[in-house]
């Protein structure tokens, strides 16, 4: 290469368009003995390669070096350009007054052309330090230049960058139109790190303007485009994590920030991006139910931001650690005082986050019994309920309930409770996978519990039972966006249920299967992540819960028992004849306590031999019947009963309790999700379909059976038993009997499974079904077993199938024994052959059992779910 000859002059360029070229061409230039102008810009090259990919300890060695070479060079254009690129990595290693230094040099040596990308570079620094009024400045002096000149790169990079300091500043709409006007530039280009640095930035836009699926769509779609390159994606990691928290997946946020904080260190990258990264994980500490990790990651992050003279991101992390610390059961006048502070701060620099630290302050000072102290900072974050993001109108809504309960008024309290729920519904329903719209209700449980107070002090039993159904099972209020017809995902999902067949056969045949649980994974995460991406197609939060349209589907003979949790302790709502009683019973801790007594009780029974276990449990399901209804288990009459539970009592066999026991009983996640089960309609040319899976111990002995019976079912067994037929045969069923291994995935509840002859089907393959069929019985382990996320939300098999069209579901939540199983589900259907819905039929099935410990704890583990 010689000097000014074209491949020298593309050499910069190139680092963001094929970085990795980029660096070859460089080194091989300097094993060329080049001119001091040509081994400057390839020594500056290698620099920006090892600042933004690298080892910043080797960025900063090289790029002084180039300085060097520039000045041999008497070129003051590069010189000046090199102290820029300079200035950046020394603000990146934590140098930042030397970094400034550099930029003040390069600004006075460059002229023209060359000062506006010195501009350029000294805003990004600026954004960096959370200087964000000096960075629009630089940005505004250097965009014209940069225009005139017909620099189409710098003009895009320097368009990004303004729209990403008014996206921190809280300015949504002006990032959205430099966003655009930057992404045309880059059309024209071929710079393709740039490119995937702003589709990432597009996702941050997407983000801040609450559309959360197509945020994540887009941090996926710019990791893809980073993966092509071979380039790192920290700052990807930390926006992604941002997303994750507000989508509710903090544990998954935290997780990720580590990672990357690991590989950082690895390579000996960016202390800037460390702190960051500190940050990240700090805040999803402690969502994640991990304050002290918040408090440990939070206190790092502040002293290097401190260190990097970082007023801005220190502001933050001090915030963070103050959150983590209340989190932690501390509450001090100090803390008030610190929160304030912060607040103070977040204002003055124009922060979105500085409601957070007034509500936060408020809190505290509440808690500490400082009302006038709370009255004015909750005064101030109350200010941001009326405008912005939907979670940071939630944060002025609790301030406001907040307010409202420090002043005694009840009406206060529930008014505003009501309009920050208002909000959390039009949120939550832009998303359109279930597990999103469960777990985001996370961010309401807060306001439904001081609703909950409230309700309890002034309103009776029916407002209580409203606000009981407020954030219950909100999943189930309207059916899942259905999954696109995406051939990347369908083909996803049977490379997956091929994987995971054959490292069940490997399994089984005693063989290691690292290879294929890895792979089973990779595919499991990219299944999630595009489904993740679905946007909410459902307008509005659903339908409201009416409690006479309750009582009226109830009747006279009909008890609805639901189960709210107020302060640690189970409050019983009795609804049916007409009107709704409260009784107050138990400790909910107390009461998990001895349901995962009664769990390992029935594991036992399900083993010949164990009959000297049946005593316990029973004594067992006394306690809980004392722990979970109290005295309304004198009050329940001889009728049928629906319980709902709260999700972490999901669990309970409830047939267990005595004065169940012998009665027609059935399980809702919630009285709105009984009431719509209740009047949904049976397809009127409904078939009966029966599935048998492979490996079972009994054959599913129960299904040639019931063919026997049922005459004209669908049978599908053997090779017959393949996901895409069974689908195809369930969509619109009255009836289905499915026998097969049960799998429930407490680490990702919706690849909770069923087994069929080419691998599992999940609860992802059910929300394909335009109706899934209206009664369903899953007849084998663990098919009732569900995780309870969110506020008080359930995922799993049975809740993915109650709002397709199922009515009513028989699952069990324990393990069984199979050979039990069988004459349980004959006499089932021989109840459903004489009209009886399932809860009847079931109630039925466990009399007509023989009396001995096996079959009746076969019989207390399956539940009836819904009303049909």
């Amino acid at each position: 290469m010689t000097a000014g000859s074209d491949s020298v002059t593309e050499l910069l360029p190139m680092v963001f368009a094929d970085p990795g070229e980029a660096l070859t061409r460089a080194r091989a230039l300097l094993d060329a003995d080049p001119s001091p102008l040509d081994a400057s810009v390839a020594h500056q090259v290698i620099g920006i390669w090892q600042r933004d990919f690298g080892d910043l300890r080797l960025a900063l060695h090289h790029l002084r070096r180039a300085r060097e070479c520039a000045a041999r060079a008497d070129s003051a254009d590069r010189e000046a350009d090199v102290l820029a690129t300079l200035g950046v990595a020394l603000v990146h290693a934590g140098r930042t007054r030397e970094g400034l230094a550099a930029f003040e040099r390069g600004v006075a040596r460059g002229g023209g052309h060359t000062r506006a990308r010195v501009l350029y570079r000294r805003a990004y620094v600026w954004w960096v330090l959370g200087h964000h009024r000096e960075a629009l400045e630089d940005v505004r002096r250097a965009v014209p230049v940069l225009r005139q000149a017909d620099d189409v790169i710098w003009t895009a990079r320097a368009l990004t960058l303004r729209a990403t300091v008014h996206l921190a500043l809280g300015a949504v709409e002006r990032a959205e139109a430099d966003f655009t006007a930057a992404e045309a530039l880059w059309d024209t280009t071929g710079q393709e790190h740039d490119k995937a640095d702003a589709v990432e930035s597009r996702g941050l836009a997407a983000f801040r303007s609450g559309d959360v699926p197509a945020a994540l769509r887009l941090l996926d779609e710019a990791e893809e485009r980073y993966a092509r390159l071979g380039t790192p994606t920290f700052m990807l990691n930390i926006r992604r994590c941002e997303v994750l928290m507000a989508a509710g997946l903090a544990p998954e946020a935290l997780a990720e920030a580590d990672a990357a904080i690991g590989k950082l260190e690895g390579i000996g990258g960016q202390s800037t991006r460390k702190a960051e990264l500190l940050l990240a994980a700090a805040r999803a500490a402690r969502p994640a139910g991990d304050p002290h990790t918040a408090i440990a990651r939070a206190s790092l992050a502040v002293r290097l931001f401190a260190g990097q003279r970082r007023t801005w991101w220190e502001t933050h992390a001090r915030l963070v650690l103050i959150e983590a610390r209340h989190a932690a059961g501390r509450g001090s006048g100090r803390l008030v005082a610190d929160a304030a502070a912060v607040a103070g701060k977040l204002a003055s620099f124009g922060a979105p986050a500085a409601p957070e630290a007034s509500l936060l302050a408020g809190r505290i000072a509440l808690g500490l019994g400082w009302t006038a102290d709370a009255e004015r900072h909750l005064a101030v974050a109350a200010r941001s309920r009326r405008s912005g993001p939907p979670l940071a109108r939630m944060t002025g809504w609790a301030a406001q309930a907040l307010r409202a309960q420090a002043a005694g008024s009840a009406r206060g309290v529930l008014e505003a409770c009501r309009r920050g729920l208002d909000v959390l519904d039009d949120h939550r329903m832009t998303l359109g996978a279930s597990e999103l719209r469960a777990r985001a209700t996370e961010q309401g449980a807060e306001l439904a519990a001081l609703a909950q107070r409230a309700s309890l002090v002034s309103g009776g039993p029916r407002r209580l039972l409203v606000w009981s159904e407020r954030l219950r099972a909100t999943v189930l209020s309207t059916p899942p966006t259905r999954p696109p017809a995406d051939p990347e995902l369908l083909s996803g999902m049977t490379a997956f249920r091929e994987i995971a067949s054959r490292a069940e056969a490997a399994r089984m045949e005693g063989r290691p299967v690292p290879a294929l649980e890895r792979e089973q994974r990779r595919l499991e995460r990219e299944i999630r992540s595009r489904t993740l991406h679905m946007r909410g197609e459902v307008p509005g939060g659903g339908h409201r819960f009416d409690v006479g349209r309750l009582l009226e589907r109830l009747g006279d003979e009909v008890l609805l028992v639901e189960l709210a949790v107020l302060d640690g302790r189970v409050q019983v709502l009795l609804c049916g004849r007409g009107r709704v009683r409260r009784f107050e019973a138990g400790l909910l801790a107390a009461a998990e306590t001895e349901a995962e007594h009664v769990q390992a009780g029935l594991r036992r029974l399900a083993h010949p031999g164990a009959e000297a276990r049946l005593p316990v449990v029973e004594a067992a399901g006394r306690r809980l019947e004392e722990l979970l209804l109290g005295p309304a288990a004198a009050h329940l009459g001889g009728g049928p009963v629906v319980i709902v539970p709260p999700g972490r009592l999901h669990r309970v066999p409830w047939a267990v309790l005595p004065s169940l026991r012998e009665r027609v009983l059935s399980v809702s996640p919630s009285a709105g999700s009984w009431l719509r089960a209740r009047e949904t309609v049976p397809p009127p040319d409904g078939c009966h379909v029966l599935v048998r899976g492979p490996g079972l111990a009994t054959g599913g002995a129960e299904v040639p059976e019931l063919a026997g019976r049922y005459g004209c079912a669908t049978v599908l067994e053997d090779d017959e038993a393949r996901v895409p037929r069974v689908l195809e045969e369930l969509d619109g069923a009255a009836l289905a009997h499915i026998a097969a291994h049960g799998t429930f995935r407490a680490d990702s509840p919706l690849f909770s499974s069923l087994r069929m002859a080419d691998g599992p089907i999940v609860v992802h393959d059910f929300e394909r079904l335009d109706r899934s069929p209206y009664r369903i019985i899953l007849s084998c382990c663990d098919t009732a077993r569900l995780a309870s996320v969110g506020a008080d939300e359930l995922l799993g098999l049975v809740t993915a199938l109650l709002p397709l069209g199922t009515a009513g579901v028989v699952a069990c939540s324990a393990p069984v024994n199979d050979a039990a199983v069988v004459p349980l589900m004959l006499a089932l259907h021989k109840g459903l052959d004489a009209g009886l819905s399932l809860a009847e039929a079931l109630r039925d099935a466990r009399a007509a059992q023989p009396g001995d410990a096996l079959h009746q704890a076969t019989g207390w583990a399956f539940s009836a779910f819904g009303a049909a």
